[in-house]
């Protein structure tokens, strides 16, 4: 993957810091108040709009008397609750990067994306920043995994969603599907898979028609038996069954499968399907799959990214899906699989404020419908 970098960078403050300091000053040359971005949410703010040339020098890239910009951003704003929303403006079609800082030490990827216009994108970690630092970077990959990145031990993850229960994990060069479905369209201009992971049986978590053509041609599959069970002849010797407290490693990550099952209901028993915890360039993955609020969910620990389902009558409510992230408190909550059977779906703001942000758990609300 190679890049382009385009030096737009936009430095957002928090509420209370009204000025920026001379330090930043002199390394960026220049405070701009206003230029019509509000970083407050309430009222004009501090931004310092910058060349990020002392950052970015020697890299390359649109530089000052350029004739065209081919991004900025639009649009850098505090909101009410500390969060920031960025919204990114270019041309429809080109693939970009954002990269945060809060301290210009260590930059790290936080969204790649496909631009359409006006791409909105909203930072829930800046809550728990006093300033963040925002600069642009267009991508030209052949194939590239776009969505929300996590710095690991080698390279970032990128996680993509995609539907309900469906997810695409890019990582060290390998790409992880979670329980595919939907047919072959919905996953047309998404890289094939080397993992595949399936939870259960059920329709909207198994369907060997689209594993068939996400498969990349060595894929592996893990599988709770169940799952197992309802592949294709020619799918089945690629799997592998895990049960509830069994572990693989494969692909230079670690699964291990942890139990996913109703307590109030007999939708799914105890020992027929999985949740799986991957580790990752040391980084630890919760993908809960259909599961109530049980003792082993609770009793999870040292969990960085945790994807947690949450519809009735299926998995769980939203109170107890709060409860129990509060209680395994991992660093970065995802809520999916969040239609419930009446067809509305799962209050994600009554989610994230039940959650709340004393224990520093960061909830992540993306597109899954």
């Amino acid at each position: 993957m190679s890049f382009v970098l385009r030096p737009f960078l936009h430095r957002c403050l928090a509420p209370e810091q009204k000025e920026p300091d001379a330090a930043l000053e002199a390394v960026f040359g220049v405070a701009e108040p206003g230029r019509g971005h509000n970083c407050s949410g309430m009222k004009p703010s501090v931004i310092l709009t910058a060349l990020a040339v002392p950052v970015l020098a020697g890299l390359g890239g649109w530089q000052p008397g350029s004739a065209e910009q081919p991004g900025r951003f639009s649009l850098v704003q505090r909101t009410l609750d500390r969060e920031v929303a960025v919204d990114f403006t270019a041309p429809a079609g080109g693939i970009w990067r954002v990269d945060t800082t809060s301290d210009l030490q260590g930059w790290e990827g936080w969204v790649s994306f496909t631009s359409a216009g006006v791409t909105r994108h909203l930072d829930s970690a800046a809550a728990y920043h006093p300033q963040r630092f925002y600069r642009a970077i267009e991508v030209a990959s052949a194939t590239p995994l776009t969505g929300d990145h996590f710095a690991t031990q080698t390279g970032d993850a990128v996680i993509h969603p995609v539907n309900h229960a469906s997810f695409v994990i890019g990582w060290d060069h390998r790409v992880l599907y979670v329980d595919p479905v939907g047919g072959a369209e919905r996953y047309r201009d998404l890289p094939r898979a080397d993992l595949i992971l399936l939870t259960h049986e059920h329709g909207d978590h198994l369907h060997t028609g689209t594993i068939e053509s996400v498969r990349g041609p060595d894929v592996a599959i893990v599988a709770s038996q169940a799952a197992f069970n309802g592949l294709s002849p020619g799918l089945k010797t690629s799997a592998q069954v895990l049960t509830n407290g069994a572990r693989a490693t494969l692909l230079g990550l670690t699964v291990e499968a942890v139990p996913a099952y109703n307590l109030t209901t007999s939708n799914h028993p105890k020992g027929n399907g999985n949740g799986y915890v991957l580790t990752l360039g040391g980084k630890r993955l919760y993908i809960s799959g259909d599961t109530e609020d049980t003792p082993e969910l609770r009793a999870l620990r040292d969990i960085d990214i945790a994807f947690v389902a949450m519809n009735v009558p299926y998995t769980m409510a939203v109170a107890k899906a709060a409860s129990a992230v509060r209680e395994f408190r991992p660093k970065v909550v995802y809520p999916y699989h969040y239609r419930n059977a009446d067809g509305t779906f799962a209050d994600l703001e009554t989610f994230k404020w039940q959650v709340g942000t004393d224990l520093g758990i960061e909830v992540r609300l993306r597109k899954w419908y």
